[in-house]
């Protein structure tokens, strides 16, 4: 993972795999059910890396050949929150990896005029202070969904939050690190701009539509 210090909040994986899976998803001509496929193996690899210090407990085990001490995640099950539409196509990634977790939703999207969040939808497990939390989203665009979505997470009680996302753009990087600085970001790409429509370049496009087949050309 690679850091910045004018980004401080964000993490960028470096990952060989990672790397090349983006480059397919980038690719105009990749086709829907390849595209779907990438961003599930995309957020379960980095995943693996968001993770990587969980608090840890000992437990004893009994092997077939004899009684030790484990080591095993602590606490409350981890609680997955995409955002919709387009988070959700990154969870079953990371379920593969956390088979365990629990999984909530905030719908949110962006209106087209002022690229601002509008709020619509809001389910996540009632213990929110007991869990930590990954909230879910391809795009980390004008950053505006995703302060939304952790704005509902702390009003819910959750204060242990990460933001997982295949693509940020430094706008929604700031944006994030300002209204919540204690929020780490894990990213596989950040990239150049946006451009005047709030869409991330050279990005890939609306990952929604690419993930649910919804675009225009499919």
């Amino acid at each position: 993972m690679l850091t910045t210090p004018a980004l401080a909040n964000l993490s960028v994986t470096g990952h060989p795999l990672v790397q090349h899976k983006l480059s397919i998803l980038r690719d105009r001509a990749t086709p829907t059910k390849i595209f779907k496929e990438l961003v599930e193996e995309i957020a379960m690899l980095m995943a693996y890396e968001a993770t990587s210090d969980l608090a840890l407990e000992p437990v004893s085990v009994e092997t077939p050949l004899e009684r030790m001490t484990a080591q095993r995640v602590s606490g409350k099950k981890l609680t997955l929150v995409p955002i919709l539409r387009a988070g959700l196509g990154m969870v079953d990634g990371v379920l593969r990896l956390v088979p365990s977790a629990r999984v909530g939703h905030i719908g949110l999207y962006r209106d087209h005029l002022t690229l601002e969040p509008v709020d619509y939808y809001f389910r996540v497990p009632g213990d929110a202070a007991e869990r930590q939390f990954f909230v879910l989203d391809p795009m980390l665009a004008t950053g505006g969904s995703a302060v939304a979505a952790v704005d509902s997470l702390k009003r819910a009680g959750a204060t242990r939050i990460r933001f997982l996302c295949l693509v940020a753009a430094p706008a929604g990087v700031q944006r994030m690190m300002t209204a919540h600085p204690d929020v780490r970001i894990y990213a596989a790409a950040l990239d150049r701009e946006l451009n005047a429509q709030g869409y991330i370049l050279p990005g890939l496009g609306d990952a929604g539509d690419r993930i649910f087949g919804t675009r225009p050309d499919s």
